[in-house]
């Protein structure tokens, strides 16, 4: 099963030398493997590794799981959890590394922009850090299911509001409307980036996770920056370490990606779940040849 970029099913064969695994293991594995020995891997930043393998084609109904993805990043299934709630691991992982980097504390104030798949995610594991999560979008179905995924209060945007009309929007929800303590940005449109920027309070984090088109970009206001103390960080995929916690999130029930997948369909309507995908019309769909 695959929902694009994690691959879970039963094992037919193994290659040489592959011990921990056997035919008939249930597994899953990631999207990619770092290689562990380039100048960003020997630093602890595995994400930005210069040699990621990949591992593509995971729509195909079978597929080789290369050697070092077999050995770094595929993992073990239990029998209780079925595959379509693993189906979420790889973004899981992601939003896991976020997590990492974002200092969120019990009873701070958290607001993720965006609840579509990767915002439900975000509210859900601030949720279960402490945090008081305010999820925002512009779709009311999206919004009640982040109040399901546990955030407090939900803020539906207008269609033609800019990013500071919408942050004024976002901040007067905070307590005394001085912004959040860690905003999150789970769009990837650069509008939003600076409407993060712009809901946080002073000294507050904001975390920049949607990846943007390339080239785009958001004024800063310097001043701003300097005499608020902001922080900013930009989050990008995982690494080993969040893959294995995301499979214990799953396993544990913690995170359920049945409350993520919109629908199971076959193989053949691959097409028209990838365009539902896009015009939005589902959160996600597992696909199960």
């Amino acid at each position: 099963m695959d929902t694009g970029r994690t691959i879970a099913g039963v094992v037919e064969s193994v290659g040489e030398g592959v011990t921990q695994f056997a035919p008939g293991d249930r597994v899953v594995s990631a999207n990619t493997v770092p290689c562990g020995h380039c100048w960003a891997c020997r630093i602890g930043r595995e994400s930005l590794c210069e040699n990621l393998e990949f591992l593509w084609g995971a729509f195909a109904e079978q597929l080789v799981i290369p050697a070092r993805i077999a050995a770094r990043n595929t993992y073990h299934l239990p029998d209780h959890v079925d595959f379509a709630a693993a189906a979420p691991l790889e973004p899981l992982a992601c939003v896991t590394h976020a997590m990492a980097e974002s200092g969120i504390e019990l009873a701070d104030t958290v607001v993720v922009h965006g609840a579509g798949p990767i915002g439900l995610m975000f509210v859900r594991l601030s949720a279960a850090r402490g945090a008081h999560v305010i999820a925002v979008d512009q779709t009311p179905w999206r919004l009640t299911q982040a109040t399901r995924m546990g955030a407090e209060q939900t803020v539906l945007l207008p269609t033609d509001g800019t990013p500071e009309s919408n942050a004024a929007l976002v901040a007067a929800r905070t307590p005394a409307g001085r912004g959040a303590d860690v905003g999150i940005e789970a769009t990837g449109y650069a509008p939003v980036w600076q409407q993060n920027l712009l809901s946080l309070r002073p000294g507050g984090t904001g975390i920049m996770f949607g990846g943007t088109k390339a080239g785009a970009s958001f004024p800063l206001d310097t001043t701003a920056m300097h005499y608020h103390e902001y922080l900013i960080k930009g989050v990008f995929h995982h690494t080993p370490r969040h893959v294995a916690t995301a499979v214990d999130l799953v396993s544990s029930g913690i995170v359920d990606g049945h409350d993520l997948v919109s629908e199971e369909r076959p193989l053949e309507a691959l097409v028209d779940s990838l365009e539902d995908m896009a015009a939005g019309r589902g959160s996600k769909y597992a696909i199960v040849p």
